[in-house]
Protein backbone atom coordinates (compact mmCIF):
# COMPACT_ATOMS: atom_id res chain seq x y z
CA UNK A 1 0.00 0.00 0.00
CA UNK A 2 3.38 2.17 -0.38
CA UNK A 3 3.10 4.24 -3.49
CA UNK A 4 2.83 8.22 -4.87
CA UNK A 5 0.59 9.35 -7.41
CA UNK A 6 1.02 12.55 -9.23
CA UNK A 7 -0.62 13.82 -12.65
CA UNK A 8 -1.22 17.31 -14.71
CA UNK A 9 -1.84 19.95 -12.02
CA UNK A 10 -5.88 20.58 -13.77
CA UNK A 11 -7.29 17.62 -15.85
CA UNK A 12 -10.09 19.60 -17.78
CA UNK A 13 -12.52 17.23 -20.09
CA UNK A 14 -15.50 17.20 -22.00
CA UNK A 15 -16.68 18.71 -25.33
CA UNK A 16 -15.88 22.28 -26.16
CA UNK A 17 -13.28 22.55 -22.80
CA UNK A 18 -10.81 23.40 -25.66
CA UNK A 19 -12.55 26.68 -25.87
CA UNK A 20 -11.06 27.71 -22.36
CA UNK A 21 -7.51 27.46 -23.03
CA UNK A 22 -7.15 31.36 -24.19
CA UNK A 23 -8.35 32.41 -20.72
CA UNK A 24 -5.80 29.83 -19.08
CA UNK A 25 -2.56 30.83 -21.42
CA UNK A 26 -3.37 34.25 -20.54
CA UNK A 27 -3.72 33.50 -16.95
CA UNK A 28 0.17 32.53 -17.51
CA UNK A 29 1.37 34.54 -19.43
CA UNK A 30 1.43 37.16 -22.34
CA UNK A 31 3.67 34.94 -25.18
CA UNK A 32 2.34 31.79 -26.62
CA UNK A 33 4.52 29.36 -28.44
CA UNK A 34 2.10 27.08 -30.32
CA UNK A 35 3.14 23.84 -31.14
CA UNK A 36 1.07 21.62 -33.81
CA UNK A 37 1.34 19.19 -35.93
CA UNK A 38 1.92 18.58 -39.78
CA UNK A 39 -1.10 21.09 -41.08
CA UNK A 40 -1.45 24.07 -38.62
CA UNK A 41 -4.16 24.65 -40.28
CA UNK A 42 -6.82 22.31 -38.41
CA UNK A 43 -5.44 23.83 -35.01
CA UNK A 44 -6.28 27.35 -36.75
CA UNK A 45 -9.59 27.80 -34.72
CA UNK A 46 -7.26 27.60 -31.79
CA UNK A 47 -4.23 30.11 -33.65
CA UNK A 48 -7.62 32.64 -33.85
CA UNK A 49 -8.89 32.03 -30.04
CA UNK A 50 -5.86 32.89 -28.76
CA UNK A 51 -4.98 35.86 -30.48
CA UNK A 52 -8.37 37.16 -30.02
CA UNK A 53 -7.78 36.58 -26.26
CA UNK A 54 -4.72 39.91 -26.85
CA UNK A 55 -1.80 36.77 -27.16
CA UNK A 56 1.26 36.73 -29.17
CA UNK A 57 1.36 33.29 -30.96
CA UNK A 58 4.48 31.81 -32.23
CA UNK A 59 3.89 28.87 -33.89
CA UNK A 60 5.92 25.82 -34.33
CA UNK A 61 4.90 22.75 -36.87
CA UNK A 62 5.91 18.83 -35.83
CA UNK A 63 6.07 17.36 -38.86
CA UNK A 64 7.04 13.52 -37.78
CA UNK A 65 7.86 11.92 -34.30
CA UNK A 66 9.91 14.68 -32.82
CA UNK A 67 13.82 14.30 -32.28
CA UNK A 68 16.37 15.50 -29.91
CA UNK A 69 16.84 18.05 -32.73
CA UNK A 70 13.72 19.67 -33.39
CA UNK A 71 13.27 19.52 -29.35
CA UNK A 72 16.40 21.98 -29.31
CA UNK A 73 15.25 23.90 -32.20
CA UNK A 74 11.57 24.74 -30.72
CA UNK A 75 13.66 25.50 -26.76
CA UNK A 76 16.02 27.99 -28.87
CA UNK A 77 13.06 29.43 -30.56
CA UNK A 78 11.13 30.05 -26.85
CA UNK A 79 14.37 31.21 -25.57
CA UNK A 80 14.62 34.03 -28.34
CA UNK A 81 10.81 34.81 -28.50
CA UNK A 82 10.99 35.29 -24.63
CA UNK A 83 7.29 32.70 -24.50
CA UNK A 84 6.14 32.76 -21.50
CA UNK A 85 3.64 29.72 -22.16
CA UNK A 86 4.14 26.75 -25.06
CA UNK A 87 0.56 24.66 -25.52
CA UNK A 88 0.87 21.61 -27.88
CA UNK A 89 -2.45 20.87 -30.33
CA UNK A 90 -1.85 17.36 -31.65
CA UNK A 91 -1.35 13.47 -31.05
CA UNK A 92 1.36 12.33 -28.88
CA UNK A 93 4.31 13.60 -31.43
CA UNK A 94 3.20 16.80 -30.91
CA UNK A 95 2.45 16.42 -27.14
CA UNK A 96 5.86 15.15 -26.64
CA UNK A 97 7.56 17.58 -28.47
CA UNK A 98 5.93 20.45 -26.41
CA UNK A 99 6.82 18.83 -23.46
CA UNK A 100 10.50 18.36 -24.40
CA UNK A 101 10.50 22.13 -25.22
CA UNK A 102 9.12 23.87 -22.43
CA UNK A 103 11.69 21.60 -20.14
CA UNK A 104 14.34 22.27 -22.68
CA UNK A 105 13.66 26.05 -22.86
CA UNK A 106 14.81 26.63 -19.42
CA UNK A 107 17.81 24.17 -19.56
CA UNK A 108 20.01 25.68 -21.95
CA UNK A 109 23.22 23.43 -23.09
CA UNK A 110 23.54 20.22 -24.51
CA UNK A 111 20.25 18.00 -23.52
CA UNK A 112 22.35 15.10 -23.56
CA UNK A 113 22.92 15.81 -19.73
CA UNK A 114 18.74 15.04 -19.17
CA UNK A 115 18.37 12.01 -21.62
CA UNK A 116 17.66 8.28 -21.04
CA UNK A 117 20.15 5.60 -22.33
CA UNK A 118 22.23 7.41 -24.51
CA UNK A 119 22.79 11.16 -22.58
CA UNK A 120 23.72 10.95 -18.55
CA UNK A 121 20.08 11.02 -17.50
CA UNK A 122 20.68 13.65 -15.15
CA UNK A 123 17.77 15.08 -13.75
CA UNK A 124 15.83 18.85 -14.09
CA UNK A 125 16.84 21.57 -11.98
CA UNK A 126 14.76 24.11 -12.76
CA UNK A 127 10.94 24.13 -13.47
CA UNK A 128 9.92 24.11 -17.38
CA UNK A 129 7.72 26.67 -18.88
CA UNK A 130 4.27 26.32 -18.04
CA UNK A 131 2.60 23.47 -20.68
CA UNK A 132 -0.75 23.11 -21.72
CA UNK A 133 -1.39 20.08 -23.70
CA UNK A 134 -4.66 19.55 -25.66
CA UNK A 135 -4.94 15.91 -27.35
CA UNK A 136 -6.46 15.73 -30.77
CA UNK A 137 -6.48 11.33 -30.47
CA UNK A 138 -7.11 9.22 -28.03
CA UNK A 139 -4.13 6.82 -27.43
CA UNK A 140 -0.62 7.99 -25.65
CA UNK A 141 -1.81 9.91 -22.86
CA UNK A 142 1.08 11.77 -23.06
CA UNK A 143 -1.78 14.79 -21.44
CA UNK A 144 -0.76 13.84 -18.13
CA UNK A 145 2.71 12.08 -18.51
CA UNK A 146 5.72 13.17 -17.01
CA UNK A 147 8.33 12.27 -20.14
CA UNK A 148 8.48 13.05 -23.48
CA UNK A 149 9.85 10.79 -26.24
CA UNK A 150 12.54 11.80 -28.73
CA UNK A 151 13.98 10.52 -31.68
CA UNK A 152 17.79 10.08 -32.02
CA UNK A 153 18.51 9.12 -35.45
CA UNK A 154 22.16 8.96 -35.13
CA UNK A 155 21.64 6.51 -32.49
CA UNK A 156 19.12 4.88 -33.91
CA UNK A 157 16.76 4.33 -30.94
CA UNK A 158 13.96 6.44 -29.00
CA UNK A 159 14.69 7.77 -25.55
CA UNK A 160 12.99 9.80 -22.96
CA UNK A 161 13.07 12.98 -21.29
CA UNK A 162 12.13 12.18 -17.88
CA UNK A 163 11.12 14.18 -14.84
CA UNK A 164 8.51 15.16 -12.35
CA UNK A 165 8.68 18.84 -13.44
CA UNK A 166 7.31 17.94 -16.81
CA UNK A 167 3.99 17.02 -15.39
CA UNK A 168 1.17 19.68 -17.65
CA UNK A 169 0.00 22.82 -16.05
CA UNK A 170 -3.07 21.66 -17.33
CA UNK A 171 -4.48 18.99 -19.72
CA UNK A 172 -7.36 19.82 -21.39
CA UNK A 173 -9.50 16.80 -23.26
CA UNK A 174 -11.77 17.82 -25.23
CA UNK A 175 -13.15 14.56 -27.31
CA UNK A 176 -14.66 16.93 -30.55
CA UNK A 177 -10.66 17.30 -31.79
CA UNK A 178 -11.01 13.53 -32.54
CA UNK A 179 -13.62 13.62 -34.62
CA UNK A 180 -13.42 12.47 -38.26
CA UNK A 181 -10.15 11.36 -37.26
CA UNK A 182 -9.30 8.51 -40.34
CA UNK A 183 -9.63 4.80 -39.27
CA UNK A 184 -5.99 3.30 -39.63
CA UNK A 185 -4.86 6.43 -36.63
CA UNK A 186 -8.20 5.61 -34.81
CA UNK A 187 -7.10 1.83 -34.60
CA UNK A 188 -3.61 2.51 -33.80
CA UNK A 189 -4.17 5.63 -31.38
CA UNK A 190 -6.75 3.63 -29.92
CA UNK A 191 -4.74 0.13 -29.54
CA UNK A 192 -1.84 1.95 -28.06
CA UNK A 193 -4.25 3.39 -24.74
CA UNK A 194 -5.36 -0.24 -24.72
CA UNK A 195 -1.57 -1.65 -24.43
CA UNK A 196 -0.77 1.18 -21.81
CA UNK A 197 -3.89 0.13 -19.73
CA UNK A 198 -3.08 -3.56 -19.96
CA UNK A 199 0.88 -3.39 -19.17
CA UNK A 200 0.32 -0.61 -16.57
CA UNK A 201 -2.46 -3.28 -15.29
CA UNK A 202 -0.17 -5.93 -14.94
CA UNK A 203 2.96 -4.26 -13.80
CA UNK A 204 5.19 -4.55 -10.86
CA UNK A 205 4.33 -1.52 -10.06
CA UNK A 206 0.91 -1.14 -10.14
CA UNK A 207 -1.19 -0.12 -6.97
CA UNK A 208 -5.07 0.62 -6.11
CA UNK A 209 -5.50 3.82 -8.24
CA UNK A 210 -3.57 2.49 -11.33
CA UNK A 211 -5.68 -0.52 -11.03
CA UNK A 212 -9.26 1.75 -10.71
CA UNK A 213 -7.99 3.42 -13.77
CA UNK A 214 -7.03 0.35 -15.77
CA UNK A 215 -9.98 -1.90 -14.89
CA UNK A 216 -11.99 1.02 -16.05
CA UNK A 217 -10.82 2.03 -18.90
CA UNK A 218 -9.70 -1.01 -20.73
CA UNK A 219 -13.94 -1.73 -20.20
CA UNK A 220 -14.38 1.44 -22.68
CA UNK A 221 -11.82 1.45 -24.84
CA UNK A 222 -12.82 -2.04 -25.71
CA UNK A 223 -16.11 -1.03 -25.95
CA UNK A 224 -15.52 2.18 -27.84
CA UNK A 225 -12.64 1.68 -30.32
CA UNK A 226 -14.52 -0.89 -32.60
CA UNK A 227 -17.30 2.17 -33.10
CA UNK A 228 -15.31 4.60 -33.35
CA UNK A 229 -12.80 3.16 -36.01
CA UNK A 230 -16.24 2.93 -38.28
CA UNK A 231 -18.19 5.53 -37.31
CA UNK A 232 -15.55 8.10 -36.66
CA UNK A 233 -18.07 10.80 -36.19
CA UNK A 234 -19.48 9.01 -32.91
CA UNK A 235 -19.40 11.58 -30.29
CA UNK A 236 -20.25 9.14 -27.23
CA UNK A 237 -17.61 6.68 -28.51
CA UNK A 238 -15.03 9.07 -29.09
CA UNK A 239 -15.84 10.22 -25.63
CA UNK A 240 -15.32 6.97 -24.15
CA UNK A 241 -11.91 6.46 -25.85
CA UNK A 242 -10.46 10.23 -24.60
CA UNK A 243 -11.51 9.00 -21.38
CA UNK A 244 -9.53 5.40 -21.76
CA UNK A 245 -7.01 7.20 -22.93
CA UNK A 246 -6.52 9.76 -20.34
CA UNK A 247 -6.78 6.73 -17.95
CA UNK A 248 -4.12 5.18 -19.80
CA UNK A 249 -1.89 8.31 -19.46
CA UNK A 250 -2.87 8.42 -15.70
CA UNK A 251 -1.96 4.83 -15.09
CA UNK A 252 1.57 4.23 -17.28
CA UNK A 253 2.56 7.99 -15.73
CA UNK A 254 2.35 5.78 -12.20
CA UNK A 255 2.90 2.34 -12.43
CA UNK A 256 4.82 2.23 -15.92
CA UNK A 257 4.39 -0.30 -18.61
CA UNK A 258 5.73 -3.09 -19.52
CA UNK A 259 7.74 -5.21 -22.42
CA UNK A 260 5.64 -4.12 -25.83
CA UNK A 261 6.88 -0.84 -24.53
CA UNK A 262 10.40 -1.92 -24.07
CA UNK A 263 10.90 -3.02 -27.54
CA UNK A 264 8.45 -0.33 -29.11
CA UNK A 265 11.12 2.31 -28.43
CA UNK A 266 13.64 1.06 -30.14
CA UNK A 267 11.69 -0.67 -33.09
CA UNK A 268 10.82 2.87 -33.58
CA UNK A 269 13.77 4.15 -33.56
CA UNK A 270 15.37 1.84 -35.71
CA UNK A 271 12.20 2.04 -38.64
CA UNK A 272 10.32 4.28 -39.91
CA UNK A 273 7.11 2.81 -38.08
CA UNK A 274 4.73 4.81 -35.98
CA UNK A 275 4.54 4.72 -32.17
CA UNK A 276 1.31 3.14 -32.11
CA UNK A 277 1.05 0.76 -35.17
CA UNK A 278 4.49 -0.71 -33.60
CA UNK A 279 2.40 -1.46 -29.99
CA UNK A 280 -0.66 -2.72 -31.87
CA UNK A 281 1.64 -5.54 -33.60
CA UNK A 282 3.40 -6.05 -30.43
CA UNK A 283 0.08 -6.39 -28.16
CA UNK A 284 -0.91 -9.86 -28.54
CA UNK A 285 2.74 -11.54 -29.21
CA UNK A 286 4.27 -10.05 -25.95
CA UNK A 287 1.17 -10.65 -23.47
CA UNK A 288 1.13 -14.65 -25.28
CA UNK A 289 4.81 -14.79 -23.98
CA UNK A 290 4.04 -13.14 -20.29
CA UNK A 291 1.12 -15.45 -20.13
CA UNK A 292 3.23 -18.49 -21.08
CA UNK A 293 6.44 -17.43 -19.19
CA UNK A 294 4.11 -16.64 -16.33
CA UNK A 295 2.51 -20.33 -16.33
CA UNK A 296 5.74 -21.98 -16.66
CA UNK A 297 7.62 -20.12 -14.07
CA UNK A 298 5.65 -18.18 -11.95
CA UNK A 299 2.51 -19.84 -11.64
CA UNK A 300 1.13 -18.20 -8.45
CA UNK A 301 2.17 -14.86 -10.01
CA UNK A 302 -1.26 -12.11 -9.04
CA UNK A 303 -0.38 -11.20 -12.82
CA UNK A 304 -2.13 -14.02 -14.38
CA UNK A 305 -5.32 -13.31 -12.37
CA UNK A 306 -5.54 -10.15 -13.76
CA UNK A 307 -4.99 -11.14 -17.47
CA UNK A 308 -7.42 -13.45 -16.71
CA UNK A 309 -9.59 -10.29 -15.37
CA UNK A 310 -8.71 -8.32 -19.05
CA UNK A 311 -9.48 -11.46 -21.01
CA UNK A 312 -13.20 -11.37 -19.09
CA UNK A 313 -13.61 -7.34 -20.31
CA UNK A 314 -12.41 -8.44 -24.27
CA UNK A 315 -14.67 -11.41 -24.43
CA UNK A 316 -17.30 -11.02 -21.94
CA UNK A 317 -17.47 -14.40 -21.07
CA UNK A 318 -17.16 -14.54 -17.18
CA UNK A 319 -14.91 -18.02 -17.07
CA UNK A 320 -12.26 -16.53 -19.48
CA UNK A 321 -8.77 -17.54 -18.35
CA UNK A 322 -5.71 -15.79 -18.40
CA UNK A 323 -4.65 -17.74 -21.60
CA UNK A 324 -7.95 -16.04 -23.29
CA UNK A 325 -6.56 -12.83 -23.70
CA UNK A 326 -4.54 -13.72 -26.19
CA UNK A 327 -6.67 -14.80 -29.45
CA UNK A 328 -9.25 -11.56 -28.15
CA UNK A 329 -6.46 -9.16 -28.65
CA UNK A 330 -5.41 -11.34 -31.94
CA UNK A 331 -8.83 -10.59 -33.49
CA UNK A 332 -9.37 -7.07 -32.62
CA UNK A 333 -5.87 -6.16 -33.78
CA UNK A 334 -6.83 -8.05 -37.24
CA UNK A 335 -10.04 -6.81 -37.10
CA UNK A 336 -9.16 -3.03 -37.23
CA UNK A 337 -6.26 -4.47 -39.93
CA UNK A 338 -2.97 -3.51 -38.44
CA UNK A 339 -0.14 -5.05 -40.03
CA UNK A 340 2.67 -7.03 -38.55
CA UNK A 341 6.04 -5.95 -38.06
CA UNK A 342 7.33 -7.15 -41.32
CA UNK A 343 5.34 -3.90 -42.83
CA UNK A 344 8.29 -1.59 -41.95
CA UNK A 345 11.03 -4.08 -43.08
CA UNK A 346 11.95 -5.53 -39.63
CA UNK A 347 13.73 -9.23 -39.74
CA UNK A 348 14.82 -11.69 -38.18
CA UNK A 349 18.50 -10.61 -38.22
CA UNK A 350 17.10 -7.42 -36.42
CA UNK A 351 16.21 -8.90 -33.32
CA UNK A 352 19.43 -9.26 -31.22
CA UNK A 353 19.70 -5.47 -30.93
CA UNK A 354 16.82 -4.66 -30.70
CA UNK A 355 16.17 -7.00 -27.87
CA UNK A 356 19.63 -5.33 -26.30
CA UNK A 357 18.73 -1.96 -26.90
CA UNK A 358 14.93 -2.56 -25.10
CA UNK A 359 17.36 -4.06 -22.01
CA UNK A 360 18.24 -0.37 -21.26
CA UNK A 361 14.63 0.86 -21.56
CA UNK A 362 12.97 1.65 -18.71
CA UNK A 363 9.52 0.27 -19.64
CA UNK A 364 10.84 -3.27 -19.46
CA UNK A 365 11.13 -2.68 -16.13
CA UNK A 366 7.73 -3.07 -15.51
CA UNK A 367 6.71 -6.19 -16.83
CA UNK A 368 5.16 -8.74 -14.52
CA UNK A 369 8.59 -10.90 -15.05
CA UNK A 370 11.46 -10.78 -16.09
CA UNK A 371 11.37 -12.33 -19.85
CA UNK A 372 15.22 -13.92 -21.15
CA UNK A 373 16.50 -12.75 -24.41
CA UNK A 374 15.40 -15.88 -26.35
CA UNK A 375 11.51 -15.25 -25.00
CA UNK A 376 11.91 -11.61 -26.26
CA UNK A 377 12.98 -12.80 -29.85
CA UNK A 378 9.95 -15.18 -29.49
CA UNK A 379 7.36 -12.29 -29.22
CA UNK A 380 9.28 -10.19 -31.94
CA UNK A 381 9.25 -13.33 -34.31
CA UNK A 382 5.08 -13.85 -34.02
CA UNK A 383 4.21 -9.74 -34.38
CA UNK A 384 6.12 -9.65 -37.86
Amino acid sequence: MNFEFATATRILFGAGKSAEVPALARSLGQRVLLVTGRTPERTRPLHTALEAAGLTVIPFAVEQEPTVALASEGAQIAQTESVHVVISIGGGSVLDAGKAIAALATHPGDPLRFLEVIGAGEPLTKDPLPFLALPTTAGTGAEVTRNAVLGSPEHRVKVSLRSPRMLPRAAVVDPDLSLGLPPDLTAATGLDALTQLLEAFVSVRANPLTDALCRDGLVRVAAALPRAYTHGSDRVARAELALGALYSGLALANAGLGAVHGLAGPLGGRFKAPHGAVCAALLAPVTAVNVEALQAREPDNPALLRYAEAAHWLTGRSTATPGDVVPALRQLVAWLNIPGLAAWQVTPDDFPELVRQARASSSLKGNPLILTDAELQAALLRAL
